[in-house]
Formats: structure tokens, C-alpha cells, sequence
């Protein structure tokens, strides 16, 4: 399942490659569902990122992130999996993804994966 999901991002040209900035999407209405009972997970992704020659598009990004709406995956391996998935169709210069989970049983959870160009 998770392999289809990134045909879904779509990239444009960086307007400007040679400088470098920050690009910070915000998704507050997250959901995905908890791969041991079944019941939604709901939380906020922050992709925060310096482009090189790429930049994803947002509406294609909303339906990325969509897509794991009825998938049982834990906050671990999401975070990591966005982080890997926008590496490999963006190469940017860095980028950081955050995900800060609703209360779970009464524990709150923040996954954060970074990137650095090397």
C-alpha cells in the first residue's frame, strides 16, 4: 500500500534554486488509524523544508497525506515514511517532518524525522 502513495505528490520548478529558504506546510487535520485496535489517530504533520530544484505542489500533497486516512500504521513509521517519500521526489537541501499525535491512552506522542543534504 504505502509504495502507490507517492505517485500521488506532484513537484514544480523551485522559483528561486539558488537561494535558500524555508517552505513550511502545515496539515492540521492529520488521521490514520492505529494498527493494533483499528480506532482513528488524529494529528497535526509539519513539513518544514529548504528546497533545491523542487517543490511539491499542496493539493497533490492533501491528497498524499489523505491517503492514510483508513491506514493502520504506527507514528513512527509515518513520520519516517513522508520524510522518505518527499526526500525521493524533492532531493531538498534539508527538510524536517514533525507530527504531533492526539492523546493515546493518555500519552501524547511527537515523531520528528530530519533530512540534511550531504
Amino acid at each position: 500500500m504505502h509504495k502507490d502513495k507517492i505517485k500521488l505528490l506532484e513537484i514544480f520548478d523551485n522559483p528561486y534554486p539558488g537561494r535558500d529558504y524555508s517552505i513550511v506546510h502545515t496539515a492540521e487535520e492529520f488521521t490514520s488509524l492505529c494498527p493494533v485496535t483499528g480506532h482513528p489517530d488524529f494529528g497535526k504533520i509539519i513539513i518544514s523544508y529548504i528546497p533545491d530544484k523542487k517543490c511539491v505542489e499542496l493539493k497533490s500533497m492533501k491528497y498524499y497525506l489523505q491517503s492514510y486516512r483508513n491506514e493502520g500504521i504506527f507514528f513512527e513509521a509515518l513520520t519516517n515514511k513522508i520524510l522518505d517519500d518527499l526526500v525521493k521526489i524533492l532531493k531538498p537541501r534539508n527538510m524536517i517532518v514533525t507530527g504531533e499525535f492526539k492523546n493515546r491512552g493518555g500519552i501524547r506522542s511527537t515523531i520528528k524525522a530530519e533530512y540534511l543534504k550531504k
